[in-house]
């Protein structure tokens, strides 16, 4: 396995780990924390840097299934981590204490890139 490749899948199952923590604990907790935020940027943090390792391995775009969900479920985070961001700078009070629904559904479409990408690596 190649330093990249090896990157890549390191900064990928940080991203897991850390986007699925934040998601749970603050669905736990019932509101929204600024630690469950810096979570959620360090995931974004890392799933970007293992989304660009492997799109730069890969070459040109690939338009299938993974590629679709996961450039959605990016976007998704992205969007996701930004109202989150905004949610707690403004304290808006009705957001925080509902904000975990959104969440949930923003992890489940990504889980859903993820583990699709972990499919097609292992199909030859």
């Amino acid at each position: 396995m190649g330093t990249d490749l090896l990157t890549a899948v390191v900064c990928m199952l940080s991203a897991l780990t850390l986007y699925t923590v934040a998601v749970w604990a603050e669905r736990f907790a019932g509101r929204l924390k600024a630690w469950h935020l810096a979570l959620f940027w360090a995931g974004l943090v890392f799933d970007t840097t293992g989304t660009s390792l492997m799109s730069a391995m890969a070459g040109t775009p690939q338009l299938d299934f993974h590629g679709i969900t996961g450039a959605l479920g990016l976007l998704f985070m992205l969007g996701h981590t930004l109202w989150a961001t905004g949610a707690l700078w403004l304290k808006q009070e009705r957001v925080l204490v509902s904000f975990h629904r959104f969440s949930l559904a923003v992890w489940a479409l990504w889980l859903i890139a993820f583990f699709s990408g972990v499919a097609g690596a292992m199909v030859p």
